[in-house]
């Protein structure tokens, strides 16, 4: 057996198949819980060492398109619990490693698959990434100035939250359902699907008649005074989010405005909300920017710090990783000379383990998966195993 990892997942047995963006993602998750990861990598694509998405792995490199290679990987779906692959439908059933073939071999076995728009439906099998999930889910409609044009908010939102994440919240819910039946299943993951499902508070809204389908022009997107960025006077950034009347008592306390000027706009349920976004909320938002850019942000910041005003320094990510509240909690941890996020959550009892990069050799992994030093040389003679 490979060596075993302290954290909640400890002893769970994970074969990836190598892909980008959200099924290394999810085997991060997994990995970083104690979970025992072999990621086949293909002939072509090393893998890094210092990414984080790769951490907490073995790695081999097997060509699935050799029949040794695709032989050895069914190998390994007999020792593994979950598979996790992110080919586009119909490519893994090509290779000869789809659900079914190894479903055969290993009844018990969690497929989980990841792609943009799911293994069904008209889109299934085109070419998509994270901006034309958001873009179709609805939720890049939401997001951009007031008057301008959707913005791409980095491929995180689709990729790894509604993607990468989903999928491994979907293999825990297998896992747990396996538990009762004895039996192992398909998880059908789409970015699409849940792009979409972080839309269920603006639906909820939308219903309520407190949303607004256009860029910028709702209270969580920058349609309000209270919830918004604004630029300090040495040209930084600040982060407003003083929703509730009472954080936005503060907000204003501490910057010396008026709350009489503003008492119209507390909130978002008071005025008819087509009023606040068109009167109300813009002369507001010119008095608390003025009042803002008197500050620099490291004076805001200070200025806030014992207050409960929901303002805080828009940092960039080295400046993140010396922010006194992210180092006591350890929130980035450094990982052979390379600092990084550090696993998430946090357990009581069963604490994961600091992340390691990628390091036990091939042999070694296929030897602890019970191949013998033969069947490991026969590999490497016909070319579908490479270092």
């Amino acid at each position: 057996m490979l060596d075993e990892q302290p954290g909640p997942l400890a002893g769970l047995r994970v074969l990836e198949l190598a892909g980008i963006g959200p099924g290394p993602y999810a085997c991060m998750m997994l990995a970083d819980m104690g979970a025992q990861v072999i990621r086949v990598d293909r002939p072509t694509a090393a893998p890094a060492p210092y990414d984080p998405l790769l951490r907490g792995r073995h790695h081999l490199t097997l060509d699935l398109k050799h029949p040794d290679g695709v032989a050895a990987v069914l190998r390994l779906v007999d020792w593994a619990e979950v598979l996790v692959e992110g080919y586009r439908p119909g490519v893994a059933e090509r290779l000869g490693v789809g659900p079914e073939v190894c479903s055969a071999r290993n009844p018990r076995l969690i497929y989980g698959r990841i792609t943009g728009w799911g293994q069904s439906g008209p889109l299934a099998h085109k070419a998509g990434h994270d901006l034309n999930y958001l873009a179709l889910s609805g939720l890049l409609q939401q997001i951009g100035p007031l008057g301008g044009k959707p913005v791409p908010p980095l491929n995180v939102i689709a990729d790894y939250g509604g993607g990468g994440l989903l999928l491994a919240f979907g293999v825990l819910c297998a896992l747990r359902e396996r538990e009762r039946s004895g039996r192992g299943q398909v998880v059908d993951t789409a970015m699409v699907d849940g792009a979409a499902s972080f839309m269920a508070a603006s639906y909820g809204l939308q219903a309520r008649g407190l949303w607004k389908d256009t860029p910028g022009r709702n209270f969580l997107t920058g349609g309000a005074h209270f919830y918004d960025t604004y630029a300090t006077r040495d040209g930084k950034w600040v982060a407003v989010a003083a929703i509730e009347p009472q954080f936005h008592a503060q907000l204003l306390a501490r910057l010396g405005l008026d709350p009489a000027e503003f008492a119209a706009g507390v909130g978002f349920e008071g005025a008819p909300y087509d009023a606040l976004l068109d009167t109300i909320w813009p002369p507001l938002r010119e008095r608390l920017a003025a009042a803002i850019r008197q500050h620099s942000r490291d004076e805001l910041e200070q200025l806030f710090a014992e207050a409960d005003a929901c303002v805080t320094p828009v940092l960039g990510m080295h400046e993140a990783m010396q922010h006194p509240h992210n180092v006591a909690r350890q929130t980035f941890v450094e990982v052979d000379g390379q600092w990084q996020n550090a696993p998430a959550p946090r357990f009581s009892r069963t604490p994961a383990a600091v992340p390691h990069t990628p390091g036990t050799a091939a042999e070694t992994v296929l030897q602890l998966s019970g191949f013998t030093p033969a069947e490991i040389g026969q590999l490497r003679d016909s070319g579908a195993l490479s270092e």
